[in-house]
């Protein structure tokens, strides 16, 4: 069984909406304005990309990164593995940026039932609400930063399932205040 990580930067407040520059969000790219930069907030980026297997996307964001990540050189394990969007709207592989569509949280059960490293999910917060709402996330990473944006898109939605019980696995406190809050999800 393979494990399901969901790795986000949030605010204070959960919302994860627009950490960097989004044009439909009006305070997008709250990461870049909210603290002083530190390249050690980015140890756990780093480490997820080396750890992972497989990139799992929702439909907006594997569209969003598509045009840009295959250009990035600091991401080149990502355009490098297998990769993964779940949508029921979008009709085929992209060239730009290839990827295998999965139709239903089913296929992504069977996805993580097989063999293999870890699958990671990036943006995508209607995916990573469903995924946890199916009881498929495993893990979360998030950086958390010291703002209140008080709107926005939010990582954790409003379940009408039971409370998820979670381990913190690993945590740390930079120097600008971000919080790194690795955690397992427990069953």
């Amino acid at each position: 069984m393979r494990q399901l990580i969901v790795t986000a930067f949030t605010s204070a407040d959960g919302v994860a909406e627009g950490p960097g520059p989004e044009p439909t969000f009006d305070k997008s790219g709250w990461t870049m304005t909210a603290v002083d930069f530190d390249p050690a907030i980015y140890e756990l980026k780093g480490r997820e990309q080396d750890e992972a297997a497989a990139l799992l996307l929702g439909r907006r964001s594997y569209e969003m990164f598509a045009p840009v990540w295959p250009s990035m050189e600091e991401f080149a394990g990502y355009n490098a593995m297998p990769r993964y969007v779940v949508s029921t709207t979008r009709g085929g592989d992209d060239d730009r940026w290839p990827a295998t569509m999965l139709a239903s949280l089913d296929e992504v059960a069977a996805l993580k039932a097989g063999e293999g490293g870890p699958i990671i999910v990036h943006g995508s917060l209607e995916l990573a609400q469903a995924l946890a709402d199916a009881g498929l996330v495993d893990r979360y990473h998030l950086l958390v930063f010291p703002i209140v944006l008080g709107a926005g898109k939010r990582l954790f939605g409003e379940s009408a399932g039971d409370a998820v019980k979670l381990s913190v696995v690993e945590h740390e406190v930079y120097a600008n205040g971000v919080q790194k809050l690795v955690y397992d999800v427990v069953r």
